[in-house]
Parts: structure tokens; C-alpha cells; sequence
């Protein structure tokens, strides 16, 4: 644990303006709040703010955020208040501080619900001041450096996926790679403990084998750069085995596949040389196609700026180059924390200034709830990215896949709402057309449009997908709204009563509903019926059945558990129609489907890209636009096949099964197609939840040794 000077001596080192005395006072204030509290390590309870604060320090923060990091449990964990740290600190640090508990007090609380509203209000919170947002994953990181001390199996699980799905992407969206490496990395080892093993197995065996490549790979990119008049720093590093593990799923590959484990970094003084050193390095070693990418004169929306490039290098290695200044590099290693300006007086931390964030807070404002909220914010974040132009050269960073709707909402909202058609590179295009990088983008817009609930269908950025869902909501309040009222009339003159809107209000408190409309909607929705109403204002007779009233929540409730097509997996099918997937391609959500009509057989399921389509390409009739149901049942499972190779050996099929087990993969069927001496072919079929754990499996199954390859199966 660091000690007090030494955390004073580490602040003042990158910033002699730093308020010492405040950062002592902090010190000391935490160590007593803190007094005999122990961590699940057994460590002293203040050792976990103390080191949140030298994390902080290594990022070169403000003494503000230092601060922060010291005091970020007191007001939660101990008897301090806001209003005495406000006291003893300043208003600055106490709204910071104020800003890291409500998120921790949150966090507290379990389930998909609480982690989506966390989620949401970390955004809220950062897009006041940033700072919040980094002495939160201050905090997170040393949490997940110490996750192994909790007893809690599902517990660690839990932590360890929200740090992978959203603390990990946060830090790359502010630019800061490396505690997105050591977060993704702590996350991965556990999560997939035996995957990570292997992977780094089999890079201590690359590197055993390579000896000293990389330093020979070093000295001679050097002395090419140093001929060709530059003189560059190189460097080089392994890539972690998370993200080799991640490349392997993208890129559906193997690791024997993978090109670029190592990857090495030019650094130079100014922008010029950094295209100068491409030109030599290109001119003097084969370029891998498909390989470069300037991130110099488009950069990502993180602010990160570098050269990459794929080449056939020293030795005949295939190796990537990263090409940058020493100012891009700085901005690459710590992202916002590089931009802090200790001597131009206060930063500018107020978050909207990151376009990223404002879109966040843009699809907060059109969400229904927390965890559309979160399914959009992901949608929108960890994509990797095409980047388009409109007609006046105006460059927006985009998901791959994106269509021109994505791309008319990015540029603005009402546009994306009144689009009519699109142009791509001066040719009119299908609005589901998907972008490719570089496309030259004109949208077409007509003030009669609104927006079509066919685009959520193919749009892909959550803001599109928030502002579709938020109009389709309000047509169909509106819609339940109209067909409500008509049947509250209608049951009023049916009981002989007369009809007035007032006269509601006073039954609004029973049905659970705050306005007269609500009522309407509730009873155009069918969760309760017009006699209700009446009869909640006028009571029957003695001799008559009265009708109960029963509360929104509890309709709500019943009106879920009803068999409907919601409770199908697959939208655009009539409720009750037969429903089967086909075994020729093993459909599974998150897959692009159509629907084949079959005589006395319902609807059959394929994948688009399923071979057996081509059967009824002469018959057009039959085939049903339909995609699946974002409302299926979580915990229905589906059947998907996989064709693996395993070497003929003692132990391999057992370490395919316990792997898929591990996995919560259940296997339904075996069959071994192909055997030889030295290889056996099986196909395996395991039931899953989507294609995602699916393609979990398959990745996890590459990186055994024992495993030769592993394919989805089709036909």
C-alpha cells in the first residue's frame, strides 16, 4: 500500500501546482473514517482507496480527482456526510464524491434491472464531469485487481461481466487502452479461466520457439527507417490474451490464423514523418491487403490517431506496425487523462464536449426504460467502426453494418425521421444497403414521412433504434388511447349510465393509472374491461355479479404470462401458426432468418444464407419476412451444430465435452462422420441460447491444444 508522501511526492511530481496540504488532510480524513473496517482480503479497508488514488496519480490526474479517489467510500461505507467532506474540502470535491456513491449504491443492488439503471446513471453522472467517470474505473480496476479474495463464485461472475461489458468499453471510449487491457484481461481470467490458460500457453511456446525475434524484428525496422532518413523509437509488444481471444471469435480464425500477435510500435517527432515512415516500410517490405488503416486523418471517436499497417516483415514475419507521433502516443496510452492541462488554470471536464456521450445521453432521452437504455448504449459502443461522408464532406463514424437510416440519425434526429430514400456515392440505394467505408452518403427527406417499424429491423446504432421504438410507442398509445375510449362509451350507454370525463377521475387511484388517457390505454391494451370502469363508478345491484377491478401491475402481469406472439421467439407470424427450424442450418437468435411456408407443416426457419433456399427461389410466394423476438423467453434454449476436428489421442473428445459443459453448453446429440488414425470429424449438436454463446463456445474450443478446428455446421 502506498504510503502518504509517497502519494504527495507522486502528485507533485507531474504537478508542483497540486494542493498538498488538501491531499494530506484526504489522507488522513480516509484512514480514520475508515478505522478497523476490513476488506474479503483481510487487508485494512482504507488500503482500497488509498491505492484507487494511486492509480488516479499514474494517470496524471488533478489533485481534485486524487482527492476524490481517497474519499469515494467514506460518505457510503462510514459515518462521514456529503455536507462534512463539503465542509472540510470544497463544494468541487464533494459533488465528485457525491458522484461516485450514487453509482456505488446502485451497483449494490443485484439483477439486470439495477445494472441497467446503474449504467444509466454512471452516464448522467460523467456527462456532468468526466472525472467521476475515471475515479470510477479507478475504483473498478483495483476491485477486479482483488476479485479473487471474494468467496461468492456467481458473485465474481457477475462483477467480472459488467467490468467486461461496460467498465472495459468505457475506458476504450475515453481513449485509455491500457486499463482497458487490464480490465478486459482480469475480466476474461474469470470468466474463462481455461481459455485464457491455453491462449497463454501457447504464446510462452511462441515465444520459447521465437527466441529473440522481436528484438531482432526491432533493430532491423530501425535501421530501415534509419536509411530511409527517420529516426523513429520502435518498440514491440504481445497482444493480450483477451484480445487475441476476441480476434479468433471476430475473425472466426484459429490462433495458428492469426497474423498479428505481435504488433510494433514507430514513434516520430511530427505527422509528416509518420507518413514518410509508411512509405519506406512500404517500400521496402510486402504490404499485407486489407491490412492499412489511417486513423491520422480519421480518428476514431476516442481521439486515438495512428497509422496500422500489415507487412510481410523482417525475417518474413507477418507483423503489424503502428505508426504515431509522441503525442498521439501519450493520448493512445491515457486518452482523456492525457488531454489535463495543469497550468492553463481548471480542465474542461463536462462530458457533453464527447460527441459519444452526447449520443448516449440522446438515446437516454428516447429509451422506455433502463434496460433498453443499456441494450442501445451497447449497441451504440462497442462496434468497430466504417466511417461515411455526407455531400459536403462532413465525416460520421459509424457501426459496421450501418444503413443509411443509422447514418441520416447521426447527422440529426428529425432527418433520420423524415427519410425517404437515400443516395450512396450518387447512386440511389436501398435504405437497408450497408455502408462500406468511404461511401459518400446523400439522404432524401420528405416532410410527410415518419418513421417505418420495418427500419428497426435493419438499423444498427442505438440512437435509430431508440427513436423508432419511441415513435411505434406513441402510435400505439395512440391507437390504444382511440379503441379505449370508444369501448368505455360504448359499455357506459350498455349499462344505461351516462358518459363523462370527469366523472373518472375519482376511479383513476384504483385502476393503478395516473390520467384519464392512461385508463383509455389500459382498457384498449385489454387489461381491463370497460364494464370495470363502469361499475367501479357505478356499483351493480345486489342482485348482480359485480365486476372486480383488478390492479395494473397484476394485469400487466397476467397479460405476460398469456400465450401470445410475443411468447414465440420470431416476429412476423400470425399468432397460433405452426413453427419449426429447420435442421439443415440450425437457426439460432441473433442469426438473419427467413420464413419457407410448407404445406401442412406451418412456417420452417432458415438461416438467409442457408443452402436449401435455393429450392424455392422459384416460388417467392411462400417466403415470410420475419426476425426474432427481442421478448422471447431468456431461458429457451436452441439447437446449434458445430463440425470439430480432434486429434485421434486419449483425452481430446473428453476436453471437447467438458469445455461445452463449462460453457453451459448442453450437448443433445454426437456423431462421429469421419475417423482416421490421427484425426476424428464429429458433429455436435448443443443446445444454446443464441448465436453469441454459441460463437463463445466454438472461440473457446479453438484455443485448446487438443482441438484441431472447430466450424458451425451447415447443411
Amino acid at each position: 500500500m502506498m504510503r502518504q508522501f509517497e502519494l504527495v511526492e507522486r502528485v507533485k511530481s507531474y504537478d508542483p501546482a497540486a494542493d498538498e496540504d488538501a491531499l494530506n488532510r484526504a489522507y488522513v480524513f480516509t484512514v480514520k473514517a475508515h478505522g478497523s473496517q476490513k476488506r474479503a482480503s483481510g487487508d485494512p479497508y482504507f488500503s482500497h482507496p488509498v491505492e484507487v488514488a494511486g492509480i488516479l496519480a499514474g494517470m496524471r490526474l488533478d489533485s481534485a480527482s486524487i482527492i476524490t479517489g481517497l474519499l469515494h467510500d467514506t460518505v457510503e461505507d462510514t459515518l462521514a456526510t456529503l455536507d462534512e467532506i463539503e465542509r472540510v474540502f470544497g463544494a468541487e470535491i464533494a459533488r465528485l464524491v457525491d458522484g461516485v456513491t450514487k453509482l456505488s449504491r446502485v451497483e449494490l443492488q443485484s439483477g439486470q434491472t439495477k445494472q441497467a439503471e446503474n449504467f444509466r446513471k454512471l452516464v448522467l453522472a460523467m456527462s456532468e464531469d468526466i472525472r467521476v467517470l475515471l475515479v470510477k474505473l479507478a475504483d473498478r480496476l483495483h476491485n477486479m485487481r482483488t476479485l479473487r479474495f471474494i468467496k461468492d463464485a456467481d458473485k465474481r461472475r457477475r462483477i467480472a461481466r459488467e467490468t467486461m461489458d461496460i467498465y472495459a468499453q468505457l475506458a476504450e471510449r475515453i481513449g485509455m487502452h491500457e486499463m482497458k487491457d487490464e480490465l478486459e484481461d482480469l475480466a476474461f481470467t474469470e470468466l474463462y479461466p481455461d481459455a485464457r490458460g491455453s491462449i497463454i500457453a501457447r504464446l510462452a511456446f511462441l515465444r520459447e520457439k521465437g527466441g529473440d525475434l522481436v528484438p531482432r524484428v526491432i533493430a532491423e525496422l530501425q535501421k530501415t527507417l534509419k536509411e530511409g532518413g527517420i529516426d523513429a523509437q520502435v518498440s514491440g509488444r504481445e497482444k493480450s490474451p483477451y484480445s487475441v481471444w476476441r480476434k479468433m471469435q471476430r475473425k472466426d480464425v484459429g490462433f495458428e490464423q492469426l497474423s498479428d500477435i505481435m504488433a510494433f510500435r514507430v514513434v516520430v517527432d511530427n505527422v509528416e514523418q509518420c507518413y514518410q515512415s509508411l512509405g519506406v516500410l512500404h517500400s521496402r517490405y510486402p504490404v499485407v491487403p486489407g491490412r492499412f488503416k489511417d486513423y491520422i486523418s480519421t480518428p476514431k471517436p476516442n481521439q486515438y490517431r495512428s497509422l496500422h499497417t500489415g507487412v510481410i516483415g523482417p525475417e518474413r514475419q507477418r507483423i503489424e506496425v503502428q505508426i504515431r507521433t509522441r503525442e498521439m502516443h501519450e493520448v493512445a496510452e491515457l486518452g482523456v487523462a492525457a488531454h489535463w492541462s495543469y497550468k492553463q488554470g481548471a480542465p474542461k471536464t463536462e462530458g457533453p464536449q464527447y460527441r459519444w456521450l452526447r449520443e448516449l445521453l440522446d438515446i437516454l432521452e428516447h429509451a422506455s426504460g433502463p434496460e433498453e437504455f443499456l441494450e442501445h448504449t451497447k449497441l451504440e459502443m462497442f462496434q468497430d467502426q466504417v466511417f461515411c461522408f455526407t455531400p459536403k464532406g462532413d465525416l460520421f463514424a459509424l457501426p459496421r453494418g450501418a444503413t443509411p437510416v443509422d447514418f441520416a440519425y447521426a447527422v440529426h434526429s428529425e432527418i433520420g425521421d423524415t427519410t425517404v430514400g437515400a443516395k450512396i456515392n450518387g447512386r440511389l440505394a436501398p435504405l437497408r444497403t450497408p455502408l462500406q467505408n468511404g461511401d459518400q452518403v446523400e439522404i432524401v427527406t420528405s416532410k410527410a414521412q415518419t418513421p417505418s417499424p420495418t427500419w428497426e429491423r435493419f438499423v444498427v446504432t442505438g440512437k435509430a433504434r431508440a427513436r423508432i421504438r419511441r415513435f411505434i410507442r406513441t402510435q400505439q398509445r395512440q391507437q390504444y388511447l382511440d379503441l379505449g375510449k370508444a369501448i368505455v362509451q360504448k359499455a357506459f350507454r350498455q349499462e344505461g349510465q351516462e358518459f363523462a370525463e370527469k366523472a373518472l377521475e375519482p376511479v383513476l387511484k384504483t385502476f393503478e393509472v395516473e390520467t384519464v388517457e392512461d385508463l383509455y390505454v389500459s382498457v384498449g391494451e385489454g387489461l381491463h374491461t370497460g364494464r370495470a370502469v363502469v361499475h367501479a363508478l357505478h356499483p351493480p345491484k345486489p342482485d348482480e355479479k359485480p365486476r372486480k377491478v383488478v390492479p395494473l401491475s397484476e394485469a400487466r402481469g397476467r397479460s405476460k404470462g398469456k400465450p401470445s406472439d410475443t411468447a414465440v421467439p420470431i416476429r412476423g407470424l400470425i399468432p397460433g401458426m405452426a413453427l419449426h427450424f429447420a435442421g439443415c442450418c440450425h437457426p439460432l437468435p441473433g442469426d438473419r432468418i427467413v420464413g419457407i411456408v410448407t404445406t401442412g407443416k406451418g412456417v420452417t426457419i432458415h438461416t438467409i444464407d442457408c443452402e436449401t433456399l435455393e429450392n424455392y427461389a422459384d416460388t417467392p410466394e411462400r417466403w415470410l419476412d420475419v426476425a426474432w423476438s427481442r421478448q422471447g423467453d431468456p431461458d429457451q434454449t436452441h439447437v446449434g451444430r458445430i463440425a470439430v476436428t480432434i486429434g485421434n489421442e486419449p483425452g481430446s473428445l473428453g476436453a471437447l465435452t467438458t469445455i461445452i459443459g463449462k460453457h453451459a453448453g448442453n450437448i443433445s446429440n454426437l456423431k462421429i462422420t469421419n475417423r482416421s488414425q490421427d484425426f476424428f470429424e464429429i458433429l455436435v449438436d448443443i443446445e444454446v441460447q443464441d448465436v453469441k454463446h454459441l460463437t463463445n463456445i466454438i472461440a473457446a474450443l479453438r484455443a485448446a491444444p487438443s482441438i484441431n478446428s472447430v466450424d458451425r455446421a451447415r447443411g
